[in-house]
C-alpha cells in the first residue's frame, strides 16, 4: 500500500521524526485556511501516487494568500503521470541549507534490511546510482540485531554528510529505522532529508509503502480511502482477492503468490501475455472461485482464462467443486483451461470430467495448459 506524502509524514511524526507543519485539503478555500493556520510562506503540494510532481508543476512556493489561491487552483485537477490531483498538502516552507537522501527497504536476496544514505538528495536516487554510485552509502541490517547508534554514526561518516549535523543525522536515522520496522513498511524514504539554516535535520518529504500483510496489526482505514485502483483492482479488493491488473489477454487464477508468478512467467514463455495476477490463496471454494472468475470475466481484454491450482492443504476435489459451483454462478464468456495437480488431484479431475468441453478444458501440466490458453486467446 503506497501512502501519499502527507500520510507518510503523519506516520513519521508518530515516531518522533520532525516534519513540517501542514494540512491536507481538497479545495482552494481549504488551502487558504490551511496556509493561515501553518503560517506563511507555504508550499502547495499535489498529493498523488507518482513521482516527478515538481517537474509537472505540482509543487509551488507561495509567499502569500494570492499565490496560494493561484497555485491551489492550478494544481487541483492537475494530471501528473495519469494521476489526477484531488488533495493538496499545504505546509510551512522550510529554509534549506543542505539536502540529503535516506531510506530503508528489504534486501530479499541478503535477507536483511537495506539502508541507503547519500549527501546528494533532492533528486531521484536512481539517477544518483547511475551517475555517481559511490555517493550512496549502504548498510545491511540484521533484523534480529537492529540498527545501533554506533552503526548509524559509521554510516553517516561513510556517506560524508556535513560533520556538524552528525548527531542529528544519527538520531534521525534511528527514528526512521524504528518507523520502518514498527510501522511495517516495505519502504520508508525521505528525499530530501534536509538540514535547515538553523542546523536542524528535518524530513521534507516522505515516500512510504506499507506491507499489506501486516494490516491486521494496524488501523490503516484512512490510508485505504486514498488508494487508487482501476475498476478491476477495486472489484478484486472488495472480494478480498490479491489482484494486479496487467495488459495481456490471458486471465490468470492461481492459488499462492509464487504459483501465480510462475504462471505469468510460463504464459510469457509460450508466447502469450497475462491479463492479470490473481492469487486466491488457500481458499478455492465456489464463492472465492466465483469472485475470481467474475473479476476476470468483467475485463474485456481477457480472451481466455487459465486456472492453475496446485493442491496442498487445499484438496483437489474441493477445488473442482469450487470451479463447478462458480461456473453455475457466473456466466463466463471466455474459454477456460484448468491445470489441477497436487493433493487429491485425480479425484478433482474426475469431478471435472463431465463438465469438460471446448469452453472448459483440462490439461495435465502447467506448460500444456499455458500453451492451450494462449492459443485460445489468440483465436478469440
Amino acid at each position: 500500500m503506497d501512502l501519499l506524502e502527507y500520510q507518510g509524514k503523519q506516520l513519521f511524526a508518530t515516531f518522533g521524526i520532525p516534519v513540517s507543519d501542514g494540512r491536507a485539503v481538497d479545495s482552494v478555500e481549504g488551502a487558504l485556511a490551511a496556509a493561515e493556520a501553518v503560517g506563511y510562506p507555504v508550499m502547495v503540494k499535489a498529493q498523488v501516487h507518482a513521482g516527478g510532481r515538481g517537474k509537472a508543476g505540482g509543487v509551488k512556493f507561495a509567499p502569500d494568500a494570492a499565490a496560494v489561491r493561484e497555485h491551489a487552483g492550478n494544481i487541483l485537477g492537475l494530471d501528473i503521470k495519469g494521476h489526477v490531483t484531488r488533495i493538496l498538502w499545504i505546509e510551512h516552507a522550510s529554509d534549506i541549507a543542505e539536502e540529503y537522501y535516506a531510506s530503508f527497504t528489504l534486501d530479499r536476496s541478503a535477507k536483511k534490511h537495506l539502508g541507503m544514505l547519500s549527501a546528494e538528495g533532492g533528486v531521484e536516487i536512481e539517477q544518483v546510482a547511475v551517475e555517481n554510485p559511490d555517493a550512496i552509502a549502504k548498510i545491511w541490517i540484521d533484523p534480529v540485531d537492529g540498527l545501533t547508534a554506533e552503526q548509524a554514526r559509521e554510516w553517516v561518516l561513510a556517506a560524508k554528510l556535513n560533520p556538524d549535523v552528525t548527531d542529528g543525522a544519527v538520531e534521525m536515522l534511528l527514528k526512521l529505522y524504528t518507523a520502518y520496522v514498527e510501522g511495517d513498511c516495505d519502504l520508508a524514504e525521505i528525499n530530501p532529508l534536509i538540514v535547515t539554516t538553523e542546523g536542524k535535520v528535518h524530513a521534507l518529504d516522505a515516500k512510504v509503502t506499507l506491507d499489506n500483510n501486516a494490516e491486521f496489526r494496524h488501523e490503516w482505514g484512512d490510508f485505504e480511502l486514498t488508494q487508487v485502483r482501476d475498476a478491476r483492482e477495486e472489484a478484486a479488493h472488495e472480494k478480498g482477492l490479491q489482484y494486479v491488473g496487467l495488459e495481456g489477454s490471458v486471465g490468470i487464477i492461481a492459488n499462492g503468490a509464487g504459483l501465480a508468478m510462475s504462471t505469468l512467467d510460463v504464459v510469457n514463455q509460450v508466447g502469450g501475455q497475462p491479463a492479470n495476477f490473481l492469487d486466491i490463496g488457500g481458499g478455492a471454494n465456489a464463492e472465492v472461485m466465483a469472485g475470481a472468475l467474475q473479476v476476470i470475466n468483467d475485463d474485456p481484454s481477457v480472451k481466455s482464462i487459465f486456472i492453475n491450482i496446485f493442491g496442498g492443504i487445499t484438496r483437489g476435489e474441493e477445488v473442482a467443486k469450487g470451479i463447478i459451483g462458480a461456473l453455475e454462478m457466473v456466466d463466463i464468456s471466455a474459454p477456460i483451461v484448468i491445470r489441477l495437480d497436487g493433493t487429491n488431484a485425480e479425484e478433482g479431475r474426475a469431478l471435472l470430467e463431465p463438465h469438460l468441453s471446448e469452453k472448459l478444458q483440462s490439461k495435465p501440466t502447467m506448460l500444456e495448459a499455458a500453451r492451450t490458453a494462449v492459443e485460445l486467446a489468440q483465436k478469440n
